[in-house]
């Protein structure tokens, strides 16, 4: 060997490369009922935090994120309705009960520091913005939350139906809609011990099945505009993060061509 030294080259290991989220913009649909926690009406306090820190979670991670917040906790406007009053009186009143849940949500997400805006269907300037959908995804793209409020400004269109309208209107990527149960079931599992599960389908599964995830209206703007349906449970911690990381249990509802 010749009096030249050997000189070991040592390396840093490679830092693995962050997986880019599967979803860059997403629309979270809730439903009142989901806000009620052990309550029999209005709002469990405990529950709007813990549902706006699940938000938070996922907005801190880059993806962009909407809401659609229903009414059921505080005014159904169908069943009313169904009592004898006047239907266009009775869903004016119940979009009326989403604004005041949207306005609940984004006080508790701007306690954990997270910015939001709340634009309603209906305008009433003094407590929230009018809705205007390039103000809506600029307010976004500057990493805020927007809450949709007042569904469609329209009688007889359902927060489903008006969260599926802005899923397209703000080029989202998916629907993420938080249930009292962990997917799609053929019948109400509460009910019906039997239900059967399903780990996914397809929208004409959902029309053809007449399986009650979403209205039919709602149903229909997402296959047309093919904008994937992912079915959760509110009630699971941490849910929605597990949702977007393709972990836990959902349903994720596609056009047939997206099926392997």
């Amino acid at each position: 060997m010749t009096g030249a030294t050997m000189t070991q080259i040592t390396t840093e290991p490679e830092t693995p490369a962050t997986e880019p989220e599967r979803y860059r913009r997403v629309l979270v649909k809730l439903s009142g009922e989901g806000l009620l926690g052990d309550r029999e009406f209005g709002l469990d306090l405990e529950m709007v935090d813990r549902v706006a820190g699940e938000v938070k979670a996922v907005h801190d991670r880059g993806i962009q994120v909407c809401l659609v917040i229903g009414g059921g906790n505080i005014f159904r406007g169908i069943s009313t309705a169904a009592k004898g009053m006047d239907r266009t009186s009775a869903d004016y009143m119940g979009m009326l009960a989403t604004v005041m849940n949207a306005l609940a949500v984004q006080n508790a997400l701007e306690k954990k520091g997270v910015q939001t805006r709340v634009q309603s269907a209906i305008p009433m300037s003094m407590v929230c913005e009018p809705y205007i959908r390039r103000r809506a995804i600029r307010h976004m793209e500057k990493g805020r939350v927007v809450i949709f409020a007042a569904g469609t400004g329209n009688p007889f269109f359902t927060t489903d139906t008006a969260a599926a309208l802005r899923a397209v209107e703000m080029n989202c990527d998916a629907i993420l809609k938080a249930t009292q149960v962990d997917g799609v079931y053929s019948a109400d599992p509460n009910k019906d011990p039997t239900a059967e599960r399903f780990e996914s389908l397809t929208f004409t599964d959902v029309l053809t099945r007449d399986l009650r995830v979403m209205d039919t209206s709602a149903i229909a703007l997402a296959r047309d505009n093919n904008i994937p349906i992912v079915v959760f449970s509110l009630h699971s911690p941490g849910a929605l993060g597990e949702v977007l990381s393709r972990r836990g249990r959902f349903t994720e509802i596609r056009c047939d061509s997206d099926q392997e």
